[in-house]
Parts: structure tokens; sequence; C-alpha cells
């Protein structure tokens, strides 16, 4: 907005508005970039906290916490006076999503039952992609309120983070957590709660197994490297890094930036860019249904084609068409916001909810939050980098930007074909015997898994005799 630009990115409103800069550099400002990906800083540095008071306190206290800083940040930035309120704010929102993202997929992953895990894990992004599409919404109505309208715009974080505070005030608190914490009546009682049934022993029974061995290992962040942690510790840390690079970050942070570069005017380049993310909760929808019958492989690799595709095409209409200081031809830009169309749907079905389903049902209980806290920490790491360097990538590569990413897009294609084992419908518990022990490349990390366990049965028999 340019109400916005003026008063903390003057340069940037000046270089919008000169008829012949460059199309690609209008926006290259770094102070502009930082107010993007300052929020990604934060959350990582908020993560290793999250991990300690999921672990030590509980899911639910954590989410409580992530309300109210995302409270906090977005009152700051509805006052801001000045570019330093302006990127505190952005910081306190991003410490928001640092417990947010450590304690909600968690939570989702310790409550949902086995058949239902990946859906219910799902619906989490899909419920991203609806606060993205009412966002810009909001954007584009608050746009023509002349010269508040991003006060308004940014002061309405508010009301989501109210209602994820009484939200988290009414959730219970999850079973393994509570059993996890010596609360194990309290755990009990939860999961015949939340199952709908007093027949639960044998899920109790295996929850208690995991949190017994659990409590075997003293440091989980050592543990965390130990070989047989291994193969889930780089799995889940390359999906982070894969699902930044298929040029998500770019596409959705800036996609009226791109707008604008094309040629469309302010109002056409929000209408534009809404348009576009009204695809990503429908594409979250197919994910949702499909996730736990056709597993979590299929979507990857099949979405990786589709938004391979969408990044070529996108990156030879610009190359073409697209020069320093003219305007795409209307039929061309049109085609642009289709292939953004499309390369959104394929992300949302896949690379979006599935780089956040499987790290949170793929680790042990005994590493599981602190693996947690290193895939939102590479996650938050990846989408800071390129949200600090998108524009300036941008001016430089120009369309080759695109082929960047699409090439990303073919490594992480065949890291899902041969790297990645399928978790489709594999209870929380028995993830390492079934998945990770019967691929054909992370097998070997895993022999070490089972010494592990037998060497610690050697050393409890001693004491299961002396209280005989």
């Amino acid at each position: 907005m340019d109400s916005f630009l003026k008063k903390f990115f003057p340069t940037v409103y000046v270089k919008k508005h000169q008829a012949k800069a460059n199309n690609y550099c209008k926006y290259n400002n770094q102070y502009l970039q930082l107010f993007a990906s300052s929020l990604y800083f934060a959350a990582i540095v908020a993560s290793f906290f999250a991990s300690v008071i999921s672990k030590k306190f509980g899911r639910k206290p954590t989410i409580q916490v992530a309300s109210i800083l995302f409270l906090s940040g977005a009152v700051l930035n509805a006052a801001a006076q000045n570019l330093a309120m302006l990127i505190a704010g952005r910081m306190l929102l991003g410490a928001g999503v640092g417990f947010g993202n450590q304690a909600v997929p968690l939570f989702i992953s310790e409550i949902a039952p086995p058949r239902n895990r990946g859906g219910l894990n799902v619906i989490f992004q899909l419920m991203i992609t609806f606060g993205v599409l009412i966002a810009n919404i909001i954007n584009y109505g608050t746009s023509k309120l002349h010269p508040y309208g991003w006060r308004i715009s940014l002061g309405g974080a508010v009301g989501p983070a109210l209602i994820l505070l009484i939200g988290s005030i009414i959730i219970v608190e999850t079973p393994t957590s509570l059993i996890e914490r010596g609360r194990k009546e309290k755990g009990l009682s939860t999961l015949k709660k939340i199952r709908g049934v007093d027949n639960v022993d044998k899920e109790y029974a295996e929850i208690l197994s995991a949190v017994e061995m659990a409590k075997q290992y003293k440091n989980p962040f050592r543990n965390l490297l130990s070989r047989y942690n291994r193969p889930q510790l780089i799995c889940g840390s390359l999906l982070q890094f894969f699902q930044q690079f298929t040029g998500i970050t770019a596409v959705m942070f800036y996609a009226p930036v791109l707008f604008l570069t094309m040629g469309f005017g302010d109002d056409a380049s929000l209408l534009s860019a809404v348009m576009a993310n009204t695809v990503k909760p429908i594409g979250t929808v197919v994910a949702i249904l499909v996730v736990d019958r056709v597993g979590r492989r299929v979507l990857l690799v099949e979405a990786a084609i589709q938004m391979f595709i969408s990044q070529c095409a996108i990156g030879g209409i610009l190359a073409a068409h697209l020069k320093a200081t003219n305007i795409v031809p209307k039929h061309y830009s049109i085609a642009v916001i289709c292939l953004i169309c499309l390369f959104l749907a394929g992300f949302a079905w896949s690379w979006g909810p599935l780089g956040w389903l499987i790290p949170s049902e793929t680790f042990p209980l005994e590493t599981r939050s602190s693996a947690l806290f290193i895939t939102v920490s590479m996650n938050m790491l990846f989408t800071f980098i390129i949200a600090q360097s998108f524009l300036t990538m941008l001016c430089h590569m120009r369309s080759g930007i695109f082929f960047f990413f699409a090439f990303w897009l073919v490594v992480m294609g065949l890291f899902a074909i041969f790297m990645l084992p399928e978790t489709k419908g594999i209870p929380i518990d028995e993830m390492i015997d079934r998945a990770w022990k019967k691929h054909w490349f992370w097998k070997r990390y895993l022999k070490d898994y089972d010494a592990g366990k037998g060497q610690q049965e050697l050393q409890d028999k001693p004491l299961e005799k002396s209280i005989e």
C-alpha cells in the first residue's frame, strides 16, 4: 500500500512510481525484505524455548504462549510509528509462529487415531491457507482506506490471536504429554475422553511403553544426533529445505509484487493475489481427502512434477515478454496468474502440509520434542533466507529465478522417490519398526537401535530382580 510504503519505505515508494525504473528491481530493498524475514528469524530462536516448554509443561501451555505472542505482535504492528516498532512487532509474531509450529503439529499427531492422523494434520495446513486467503481479502479491502488501511490490516491479526487463545484454554492436554510428565491417571482418562470409548488399554500400553523408553534417554538433543536417529533427522530437515525451495515463500509473500512487476495496478495486483490464494485452500482439501488413502510419497512426487512445469512456464513467459521497463501483454499476464494457481494447488496438496505432517509422525517419543525444534527451526531458517533474498535475486536473476526453483523441484522429486519411506497408516510409536527399518537405504542406520534397546534391557534386569 502506498501509505505504508511512504511511512516506512519511502525509497521503495519513489522507485515504484518512477516510469523508467527496472521492473525487476523496483522493490529491491533490504529493509523491506527484513520486514518480511524478521518474523522467521525470531521463530528460529523461539522454537528452542518452545521445545523446552512443550516437553516440561505440555503442548497446551505452549499453544497459549503462542497466542499471547501473536496478540502482542499484532498490537505493536498496528500502533507502529517507525520501522523499529514495525520490525519488533513482526518479531513477536515470529516468536508466536515458533511456539505454534512447535506445538500444534505435535498436539494433533498425539491426539489423532493413526488412520486419521494424516488428514487431521493437513487440516492444520488448511487453516493456514484459509488464513492467508482471508489476509489477502482484508488487504484488498483496507488498501482503499487511506491513510490508515495498513494499520487495520496488521492490527486485524488480533482477531485470530484471540480465537487461538480461547481455543487453547478449551482443549485438553495430550495423553502422551500427561503420561510423560507423570500424570498417568489423567492421561488414561483423557485418552478415553478423546477416543470416546473406555477400552483404550492397548493404545494406553503403547504410549506408556514409549514414555518409559523415552525416559531412558537423559539428553534428547544428544540422542537426536545418534546414528539410529539420523534417517529421521536428515529427512525431516531436508523436507523443510525443499518446502521453501519450491519457491512457495517467494510466490506467497511477493505475489502482489510479481503482478505489479508485470504491469497490474495496485488494486489489480492485490485482487490477483486473492484469486491465486483461493486455490490453496481447495488444494489442501484435496490433501485431506487423499493423504491417508494414496499415501505421502505419491502426492509429493506428483506435485513436484506439477510445480516444475509451472515454474518453467512462468520463467519462460517472463523471459520472453517482461523486459526492464515494458508491461507484459494482458493475455500473458493472465497465463502467469493461471500458472501460479497451478503451482499453489500442487504445493497445497503436497509439500505444504506434508512438510509438517511427516516430521511430526516419524520421530520416536524420546526425541520427538527436540526433533520438532530442529525441523521447525530449519523451516524458519530457509524461509528467512528466501524472504530476505528473493527481491534481490529477482533483481539480479530476473526470470531466471523461476528456473532456479525448478531445478530444486527435480531434486526433491527424486528425494521423495528414493529416500523417503511411506508412513501412511502406521501408528506413530511403531514408525521405526514398520517404516525406517524396511527402507532400502535407511535400514542400515537402525541396527544400533535394537542393540541400544537390548543393552538397556540388560541394565534393567538387576533392578527388576531387586524389586522382586
